[in-house]
C-alpha cells in the first residue's frame, strides 16, 4: 500500500472551499492519512505556497511531534487558538497556527501543498516554537516517505 493524505474537505489538485481560506472563516481542514511506512515514529506536517510571489515558498501551517498512531488532523482545530495539544511552528504569517490561502487578488489560482512526512524519530530535535522552514529542514534528516495533497485557491 501506498503512504497516502486526504480531506474530505477537497480532492487532490481540486480548489480549497473559502472556509479554509484566511479571509474566510480560516479552519484548517481535515486530514486523513493511511499506510505509513514501516518503522514511522511521529509525522510533521507542513502546508505551503509554492506559487507566492513574495518568497520561493510561502509556508501557512506547520505541525510536527505528532504520534506515530495517529491518522488524522479535526478539521478547524489548528485555527485561531492552539487546541491541540500538538506542536506547532511559526508560520511565514508570524503565528503558531493555521492560516489557510490569501493569494493576492488578481493572482492565477495558486497550489497549497500539505506535506505528511514519517519521521524515523519519535520526536524532533528543535528549539521550542520553531519557524516552519526550519522545522522541515530538521525533519527532512528524518524522513522514511512523505504523502502530499494539493489544492487550488484562487482570491
Amino acid at each position: 500500500m501506498t503512504f497516502t493524505l486526504t480531506s474530505p474537505a477537497f480532492q487532490n489538485n481540486a480548489p480549497i472551499p473559502d472556509q479554509h481560506a484566511r479571509d474566510g472563516e480560516n479552519l484548517s481542514p481535515q486530514l486523513d492519512w493511511s499506510d505509513p511506512p514501516e518503522g514511522t515514529q511521529s509525522f510533521v506536517l507542513i502546508m505551503e505556497d509554492p506559487d507566492a510571489p513574495s518568497a520561493p515558498t510561502f509556508r501557512h501551517w506547520a505541525v510536527y511531534d505528532i504520534p506515530r498512531d495517529r491518522r488524522h488532523l479535526a478539521p478547524g482545530r489548528s485555527s485561531g487558538a492552539n487546541t491541540e495539544s500538538l506542536p506547532h511552528a511559526f508560520n511565514d504569517f508570524g503565528n503558531l497556527r493555521y492560516d489557510g490561502p490569501q493569494p493576492p487578488a488578481g493572482d492565477p489560482p495558486h497550489h497549497y501543498r500539505f506535506r505528511l512526512a514519517a519521521l524515523d524519530v519519535p520526536k524532533l530535535d528543535v528549539p521550542d516554537q520553531p519557524y516552519a522552514g526550519d522545522l522541515w529542514e530538521a525533519a527532512r534528516a528524518h524522513i522514511l516517505s512523505e504523502a502530499e495533497l494539493v489544492g487550488t485557491y484562487q482570491a
